[in-house]
């Protein structure tokens, strides 16, 4: 039977449910790949250093989290929004879609720690594609989560892009005048052997040929 003071207590735990819900959602988080086990795989065994799945399992992610990958050099991370790639456990046909994060050195086991935003809602999915042929991904160094809108995106990472380049215009040279009529067109640094009275007449005289006048000599 529903007792009114089994509607006040119901109540008081949808209430109650609802403030730790909004607790939850209070602050980003940022979740450490595997705990304790990081990201790693063993290439003697082929295997990974944990159930990443299972992990992943017991997390919940929001918008403005990050995934911390704690690795080295020989694992890297894939996020992709595409499952196709994510299945193929290669990015050789990956897009805009797919983002790959490594160190960029060429040393091998060197340690490194590696921070991915979570900026897209919905399904995302990670693997490690460091071999070139899936076989990392194919024995357990792939998860995939469900990213939910929480508090939404920070300011630090809602950024629009950058406009596209734009290059700057190509400057014209300068006209060139010529003058009409029956004179030949000369330009002004004709005069410049000139001087004194006699580089004013021939300015004038350059003038008087723009305009198509000619003197009678």
């Amino acid at each position: 039977m529903f007792t009114p003071t089994a509607a006040y207590l119901t109540a008081i735990a949808v209430l109650v449910a609802a403030a730790d819900a909004g607790a939850n959602a209070a602050a980003y988080t940022n979740h450490t790949v595997g705990g304790s086990a990081g990201w790693f795989f063993n290439v003697t065994t082929n295997t990974s250093s944990t159930n990443y799945s299972a992990w992943a399992a017991t997390q919940t992610f929001n918008l403005g989290d990050f995934l911390i990958f704690n690795t080295n050099t020989n694992q890297t991370v894939v996020q992709t929004y595409n499952l196709t790639i994510y299945n193929s456990c290669t990015t050789d046909e990956a897009g805009d879609d797919t983002s790959i994060y490594d160190s960029g050195s060429d040393k091998f086991s060197k340690a490194l720690a590696l921070s991915v935003p979570l900026t897209k809602e919905g399904p995302n999915y990670f693997f490690s594609d460091a071999d070139d042929a899936g076989v990392q991904c194919e024995h357990g160094m792939r998860f995939e989560i469900q990213v939910n809108h929480g508090l939404g995106l920070p300011p630090s990472l809602n950024q629009p892009p950058p406009p596209a380049y734009t290059p700057p215009p190509v400057a014209e040279p300068p006209p060139v005048f010529e003058g009409s009529g029956g004179g030949q067109g000369q330009s002004i640094s004709g005069c410049s052997g000139l001087s004194g009275g006699g580089a004013l007449i021939g300015y004038f005289v350059v003038g008087l040929a723009f305009f198509g006048i000619q003197l009678a000599v």
